[in-house]
C-alpha cells in the first residue's frame, strides 16, 4: 500500500436484519482471572492464535469489558462523503465481504492469567444503519456531526463483528458513510485499508466481478510471526539500547485540574483545531530543510511547549509507531501500533533549531530500536500513570497518502470527511490524553487533543493547544531565536 510511517507518523437495534453469532460471555473464572470467555453456544472458531504484543500492551490497562481498552467505548470512527447513485444492497453485501476478508473484525479475545489468546469466528454480517438527513441545512457540518454521534456510542467487544456502519442520506445522490470499529481490531492504518477495500468490494458487487485486491494475511499470522521473530537475539541489541537510554526516565504527565475520580469512567472530549495555512506551510518547509519528517518538527514544537510549561528538560513523551515494518502485513487490518517513549534532553538547547536537532536524533534512535513496549516497560518509567493528580499526554502524527479522495467506484465518488468540530463525548483511550495531528496531502494540518473532561477543564485544554501552536509558529518563523 505505502511504506510504513516512522514512529509517530501513524499511519488503534439491528436495522440490517443480520443474523448475529451467539454472544460472548464476560466472566471471571475462579483461579484464572479470565476477562472474557467464549460462551458454550458460540460457533467453533475458524482458527486460534496468541495475543499480539499490542494486545498484551492493552492488557496493562485492562479494566474488564466495561471500561478501558476492552470496554465498549474504545473505538475508532471515520467518515466519507459518497456522491452518486448508491446501491444500499450492494453496500451491505460489501460490508460482509469486508468482514470475511479481514479476520481481525471477527475475532474474540480471551484475557486471563493462564489463557491469553484470540479466536477467529465465522463471518457474520455487520450492522448498516440508514439515517435520513434530508433536512440538513449545512450538509458538511451534518456529516461531521454524524461521525461525532456515531463515535459517542458504544460497541461491546463481545458483539461480533467489531465493525458497524451508519449511512446518512442527504438525497438520492449524496450521503455520508461512517464506519465505527473496536480499536482492539483496528488502527489508523487499518481504517485506510477498510475504506479502500470496501470501495473495491462494493464495485465488484455492482459490476458482478471478483474484487481486485492484494492478499491480506490474517492478524493471527502476524501475532505468530511476532512470537517467532521478535525474541532472543533478534531484539537483543535493541533491548540493550533501551536499557542504556531509559535509566531514571519517567514518562511525563501534566497536572490535571482535578484528581482522577476513583472508580468513575472517563468522559472523553476532543478539542479540534486547524493550523494556520502559513504556519503549516512553514513547518513543512522547515522539515525539509532540516532533513526531518513532519512528525519530528511537530514533536520539537511540542517539546518546546512542554519545556516552557513545566521547566522539565529531561522530557519523555510517549508516541506510537505503525509497527508495520514487514511488507507482508501492510495489507492486514488489525491493531498493530506500538507504544514508544521518546526521551529527549533539552538541557543545553538554546534555540528551536537545537531542539529540532535533538528531537530528530531521539527519533532516529527510536526508529532503529523499535521493539514491543513490554520489553522496555518498567514501574519507574510508568510511575506517573498512577498519579491521580496528573495525566500522561501521548503525541502522534498521521500522514496518509490520498488513497481514494475523489475517486469513483461503480459510479460513486468517495471523499474523506475532514473533522474540525469539537466533541463533548467521544471514544475512549486507554489512559491520559492524546494529541493526534494529521498532515493532509494538500499540506493542511488538522489537529485534535482528546482528554478526560472529568479531570480537565476545556479552557485548560484550549490553552495547552495554544501553547503548542505558538511554539510551532515562533519556532519555524525564527528557529535561531533564543528560547524563552
Amino acid at each position: 500500500m505505502h511504506p510504513p510511517p516512522a514512529p509517530g507518523d501513524s499511519a488503534e437495534g439491528d436495522a440490517s436484519g443480520r443474523s448475529l453469532p451467539p454472544p460472548l460471555t464476560a466472566t471471571t473464572a475462579p483461579g484464572e482471572g479470565l476477562r472474557m470467555a467464549i460462551s458454550a453456544t458460540s460457533p467453533t472458531p475458524v482458527s486460534r492464535g496468541p495475543l499480539s504484543f499490542n494486545q498484551e500492551f492493552l492488557c496493562m490497562f485492562d479494566q474488564g469489558n466495561g471500561a478501558g481498552p476492552f470496554g465498549p467505548r474504545y473505538t475508532l470512527a471515520d467518515g466519507w462523503r459518497l456522491r452518486g447513485d448508491l446501491d444500499i444492497g450492494a453496500l451491505r453485501a460489501a460490508l460482509t465481504d469486508l468482514v470475511d476478508r479481514h479476520e481481525a473484525l471477527r475475532t474474540s479475545l480471551v484475557r486471563g492469567d493462564r489463557d491469553r489468546s484470540q479466536a477467529v469466528q465465522p463471518t457474520s454480517p455487520p450492522e448498516l444503519e440508514v439515517r435520513d438527513l434530508a433536512g440538513a441545512a449545512d450538509r458538511d457540518r451534518a456529516a461531521q456531526e454524524l461521525i461525532n454521534d456515531v463515535e459517542a456510542g458504544t460497541h461491546a467487544i463481545g458483539d461480533l463483528p467489531l465493525l458497524r456502519a451508519v449511512l446518512g442520506r442527504f438525497d438520492g445522490a449524496d450521503a455520508a458513510l461512517v464506519v465505527n470499529t473496536h480499536h482492539t481490531a483496528t488502527d489508523g492504518w487499518s481504517m485506510q485499508l477498510i475504506i479502500r477495500d470496501l470501495a473495491e468490494l462494493y464495485a465488484a458487487r455492482r459490476e458482478g466481478r471478483p474484487p481486485r485486491l492484494p492478499e491480506a494475511p490474517s492478524y493471527v499470522e502476524f501475532a505468530e510471526w511476532e512470537r517467532e521473530n521478535l525474541t532472543g537475539d533478534a531484539v537483543a541489541a535493541s533491548r540493550e539500547h533501551w536499557e542504556k537510554t531509559l535509566p531514571g526516565a519517567e514518562i511525563l504527565a501534566l497536572p490535571a485540574d482535578r484528581p482522577r475520580p476513583e472508580g468513575e469512567e472517563m468522559v472523553a472530549a476532543v478539542e479540534r483545531f486547524v493550523l494556520d495555512g502559513p504556519v503549516a506551510a512553514a513547518a513543512l518547509d522547515y522539515a525539509k530543510a532540516m532533513r526531518c519528517s513532519p512528525f519530528m518538527v511537530l514533536l520539537a514544537a511540542y517539546n518546546t511547549a512542554l519545556l516552557r510549561m513545566t521547566g522539565v528538560t529531561d522530557l519523555v513523551v510517549p508516541t506510537i509507531t505503525s509497527n508495520r515494518r514487514q511488507p507482508r502485513f501492510q495489507e492486514t487490518v488489525g491493531s498493530f501500533f506500538n507504544f514508544v517513549p521518546l526521551r529527549t534532553d533539552l538541557g543545553d538547547c538554546a534555540t528551536f533549531r537545537d531542539v529540532t536537532v535533538r528531537t530528530r536524533a531521539t527519533c532516529l534512535d527510536t526508529y532503529a530500536n523499535d521493539v514491543p513496549f513490554e520489553y522496555i516497560a518498567t514501574p519507574e518509567l510508568m510511575r506517573q500513570f498512577a498519579d491521580p493528580d496528573r495525566a500522561v499526554f501521548g503525541f502522534q502524527v498521521a500522514q496518509f497518502p490520498p488513497t481514494l479522495d475523489g475517486a469513483a467506484h461503480a459510479g460513486v465518488r468517495i471523499e474523506r470527511i475532514r473533522r474540525t468540530l469539537r466533541q463533548d463525548i467521544s471514544s475512549h483511550i486507554p489512559d491520559g490524553a492524546l494529541w493526534d495531528l494529521e498532515v493532509e496531502p494538500d499540506g493542511t494540518v488538522l489537529g485534535s487533543l482528546k482528554y478526560n473532561s472529568r479531570v480537565f477543564d476545556a479552557a485548560t485544554i484550549t490553552a495547552t493547544v495554544r501553547r503548542f501552536t505558538e511554539a510551532l509558529r515562533s519556532g519555524v518563523a525564527d528557529p535561531d531565536a533564543p528560547l524563552e
